[in-house]
């Protein structure tokens, strides 16, 4: 599963919204301890992503974002 991103200046020049991207993307016990007495582990997700803009503001998703707005549109 590839991360998402939103590029601010990437949605004003080419109207592109949320879309996959991202690469070298791992998802992997971090070694920090959740429950010692079941010896379960805290997870790190770490990818790389090229830039392509300066000075944009980039936001990023493990899956598209879902608003409470969306979920109360499609149940109408």
């Amino acid at each position: 599963m590839r991360v998402t991103y939103y590029s601010e200046k990437k949605a004003s020049e080419r109207a592109m919204g949320w879309h996959r991207g991202c690469r070298n993307i791992s998802y992997h016990p971090n070694g920090i301890k959740k429950d010692l007495i079941m010896n379960r582990s805290y997870y790190t997700l770490t990818f790389t992503h090229d830039f392509e803009y300066d000075q944009d503001t980039v936001f990023f998703s493990y899956c598209y974002p879902y608003t409470y707005s969306d979920l109360i549109e499609d149940l109408i």
